[in-house]
């Protein structure tokens, strides 16, 4: 059971969320250009401001501290966007390798199959059996966990097993990778 000071907080707090929620939002959406991010960012403000919502009623202006928070966490997600987008371009950089009968139809299907898989599962799969990257240097491109990469990698092979058949879907893909010499494909 909360006490009179929490309850006090409580309504403070909820007086404060009421009169800036959607001046923060605006402001997420300017900062980002992403007007469904925008919400998610100033909730993600306004949930941090109460966690420190006694440092924050107790400062000068707590509005202003609020446009901080959010410009901050837009700024995080501004530069996410940009390392998510080197790693793509990286990732799709395309290797120059000239390879002697191909099995078309075989590249087809695996290029096809890769590209039904989420981002994180196809960079796995690929980075893992394309490059033939260990799991730490895939974790350490992709700036995720080694576990992500386990798993990641484990739950692609199974969806392309799914997608490819149960016989040799791994070394169906390995092959097919590596002949096509582009690891796996671009996304058109």
């Amino acid at each position: 059971m909360g006490t009179v000071v929490d309850d006090a907080a409580s309504v403070e707090f909820h007086a404060f969320f009421e009169r800036h929620y959607a001046e923060l939002s605006r402001l997420a959406h300017l900062l980002t250009g992403e007007s469904d991010a925008a919400d998610d960012l100033a909730a993600d403000a306004l949930l941090a401001l109460w966690h420190r919502w006694d440092r924050v009623r107790a400062a000068d202006h707590p509005a202003a501290y609020a446009r901080g928070v959010v410009a901050n966490l837009a700024r995080t997600r501004i530069r996410s966007a940009v390392r998510e987008r080197r790693r793509i371009a990286l990732f799709w950089s395309q290797r120059e390798e000239k390879i002697e009968n191909p099995d078309v139809a075989g590249v087809v299907d695996v290029q096809e199959a890769l590209r039904r898989l989420p981002f994180r599962k196809r960079a796995c799969v690929v980075l893992r059996h394309a490059f033939d990257l260990s799991e730490k240097d895939t974790a350490l491109a992709l700036g995720v966990s080694v576990g992500t990469v386990k798993s990641q990698t484990s739950k692609g092979m199974a969806e392309l097993q799914r997608l490819l058949g149960p016989q040799n879907a791994p070394l169906k893909v390995h092959a097919a990778m590596a002949r096509t010499g582009d690891a796996g494909g671009r996304d058109r």
